[in-house]
């Protein structure tokens, strides 16, 4: 006997449909067809004893299993059950064949008929609310993930036995609810401090700021202790949250990478990934034969912090070139081509020479000459040119650390945050995929930055004394920009140019000559 079910596969991170076709025939003989890597092709040994543990009998005639189409490798084990509903129908020990050509199957099996959680099932479901199949059945652990897609019918089920009771009788379906509406409610954590606790440092916290409104990179220099890391890691605190649809994004991300906590929905905050220097390149990228996502893609839609930047392998840092500007990511192996997001924010550390003491107000440097530039030229001039703000940072006086009185929330700035990015949100209604001051390109940059005469004379006065590079002019504009944003004006002024203007460090000529 023929039977069809229906289960699914991940490819970067969207997810195919896969058409699993059993048949029982005379012979001795099981086959698994259709490009099954190794963990599918050892869903057969699962299926089998989960089956007989249930009390339910494997056939011992010629079973031919083919995963269409063909020519797309299978892998994981989400096939798991697809393929034991197939095999249990086509032996008439399921006699209700009506679900299995409107469901999508989805789940592994445990050697005693439970299920446990996979991976990629936010992708599964959205493909099959595209491909209009009735309702998907997924582990009871993936039910919370896939449940946020509307208009989709989503059965948590937690072993085999209840898959086919389900089957056999439809009308006891109960569809999981994520209550989706809760997970938008619940206020920023400030796990890693609040900015009140930070002693000084204004011109640093206003250009995080700066930084979190607009979506602009970031790199501070500065000594040892001066706080450069202290500071980067309170950045999620101001940090504006998460549209619904930025939400699904990242969740589908971190539910192909199997990052996701169990019974989470949605991912509710923009993550903060930030890697050890020793990191590989394909660690960084992402890849394997299955290639899964790396921390580029992992941080999409939040920010990747980068501690001591020039210790990291320049292999690692180049491969961040193309997704700084492009906010994606494509890895090509032999056999597949997979596309990842990587919309993120880069933000990085780092001293300003090798003993830590160059442009030190009191220590001096004890580098020899031509040092500093040696030091700096672990970093490409291609990867400075994207980072927008590039600021020195001081260490603090004993007066401010030992001050009593505390400075403004993290809470309070990200208020002006959330009001810059919703005056953007504004601005770029009508632009697909433009979501911040950042990923203006030079037309939308033409059309938003429009500069008076002041502004245009300050602006070029500042480019012929200061040295800046021609590259630092959209940079400053953007920057502007959001600037104007976070003062709600509409034209930016020549206060915002200047505000701009300091923070481009290392666009100085004499930056680092010693």
């Amino acid at each position: 006997m023929l039977v069809k079910t229906y289960g699914s596969a991940v490819n970067g991170v969207e997810a195919i449909t896969i058409s699993i076709e059993v048949n029982i025939t005379n012979g001795t003989q099981t086959f698994l067809v259709g490009l099954p890597d190794n963990a599918v092709k050892e869903s057969m040994l699962r299926v089998e004893t989960a089956i007989k543990a249930i009390g339910y009998f494997m056939p011992r005639t010629r079973v031919v299993i083919n995963m269409a189409p063909a020519d797309i490798r299978k892998t994981g084990t989400a096939f798991d059950l697809p393929i034991a509903i197939g095999i249990l129908a086509a032996t008439e020990q399921i006699i209700n064949l009506e679900p299995l050509q409107n469901w999508v199957f989805c789940g592994e099996l445990g050697l005693d008929g439970s299920l446990q959680p996979i991976r990629g099932a936010l992708p599964m479901a959205l493909t099959a609310r595209k491909e209009k199949f009735s309702g998907i059945v997924v582990p009871i652990q993936n039910a919370a993930e896939a449940a946020v897609v509307d208009s989709l019918p989503v059965m948590g089920i937690r072993s085999l036995t209840e898959a086919i009771q389900l089957v056999e009788d439809p009308m006891r379906a109960k569809p999981h609810h994520s209550g989706i509406e809760q997970w938008f409610n619940e206020p920023p954590g400030l796990e890693t401090g609040d900015f009140s606790d930070v002693k000084g440092q204004e011109n640093i916290k206003r250009a995080m700021e700066i930084a979190a409104a607009g979506g602009h990179n970031l790199l501070l220099i500065g000594p040892p202790g001066a706080g450069k890391t202290m500071l980067a890691r309170r950045l999620p605190g101001i940090l504006p949250p998460l549209t619904l649809e930025e939400a699904l994004e990242t969740t589908r991300i971190h539910s192909v990478a199997g990052k996701l906590t169990t019974g989470t929905a949605l991912v509710q905050k923009r993550p903060f990934r930030q890697p050890h220097h020793t990191i590989s390149h394909m660690a960084m990228a992402g890849g394997g034969s299955n290639p899964l996502p790396g921390e580029i893609s992992l941080a999409h839609n939040g920010v990747l912090f980068l501690d001591e930047l020039p210790e990291f392998n320049r292999s690692v840092l180049e491969v961040m070139r193309q997704p700084m500007e492009e906010r994606k990511l494509t890895i090509s192996r032999a056999r597949i081509s997979v596309e990842f997001p990587a919309a993120f924010m880069l933000v990085a550390s780092m001293n300003p020479c090798p003993c830590g003491y160059y442009n030190h107000p009191e220590k001096e440097c004890s580098c020899p000459p031509g040092s500093v530039q040696k030091y700096l030229q672990k970093i490409s001039g291609p990867l400075l040119d994207r980072i927008d703000l590039q600021i020195e940072v001081t260490p603090v006086p004993f007066q401010n650390l030992s001050s009593s009185s505390r400075t403004e929330s993290s809470q309070e700035i990200r208020k002006r945050v959330i009001q810059a990015r919703q005056v953007q949100a504004r601005r770029f209604s009508e632009i697909k995929g433009i979501y911040c001051n950042a990923q203006m390109n030079s037309r939308q940059l033409e059309q938003t930055c429009s500069l008076g005469s002041p502004s245009r004379q300050l602006l070029k006065t500042a480019m012929e004394r200061l040295k800046l590079s021609a590259r630092a002019y959209d940079r400053i504009l953007k920057m502007a920009r959001t600037i104007a944003d976070l003062s709600q004006h509409e034209l930016i002024l020549p206060e915002h140019i200047a505000e701009a203007i300091q923070f481009r460090s290392l666009d100085r000529d004499n930056w680092g000559w010693k």
